[in-house]
């Protein structure tokens, strides 16, 4: 009969080793399929993904600063900046400057913005396709992955927890 060390696992520790086991690859490979089968659908509209993303918080509240899109899609302003800047070449937003507060920069949509949300009004509807999921189901999916991803930003990495 062999002796278990400290540092080998117990079986049903070492199971949850598995790359299929682990809930990070999950979304992980879940996202790149996602973002995999968003790229057709944007490339008529012109955008990528994540300037498709800054476009739905904007066709939502128009004339909102970037550190409100920077907090709404979790991105700080060194990423945000150069997709907004993109997005203002395409004639798409204008950025300007707060006259209340000039160190705040505004973002409005422009015409252009404005017309292309009607374009992509389609583009929810596909990945509900794609996704072979009805609306219920997306919508019951959005709400549990908020739910991981606000428990997950209140968490101490560094404390472990029983599961």
């Amino acid at each position: 009969m062999t002796q278990r060390t400290r540092s080998t696992p117990a079986p049903a520790a070492a199971h949850w080793l598995a790359l299929d086991h682990q809930l990070c690859f999950a979304l992980y490979s879940a996202s790149l399929a996602m973002t995999k089968v968003y790229k057709p659908l944007l490339e008529p509209l012109g955008l990528t993904y994540p300037q498709y993303l800054a476009m739905l918080v904007l066709w939502e509240g128009d004339g909102i600063t970037v550190g409100q899109i920077g907090e709404r899609l979790k991105l700080d302003s060194g990423t945000l900046t150069p997709l907004l800047k993109r997005l203002e070449a395409q004639g798409l937003v204008q950025r300007l400057r707060d006259s209340a507060d000039e160190r705040r920069v505004l973002l409005r949509l422009s015409a252009e913005g404005r017309k292309l949300k009607a374009r992509a009004v389609a583009v929810p509807q596909a990945i509900a396709c794609a996704a072979a999921c009805d609306l219920d189901e997306i919508a019951a999916l959005v709400r549990q992955l908020g739910a991981l991803r606000d428990r997950l930003s209140q968490t101490d990495p560094s404390t472990p927890r029983a599961a």
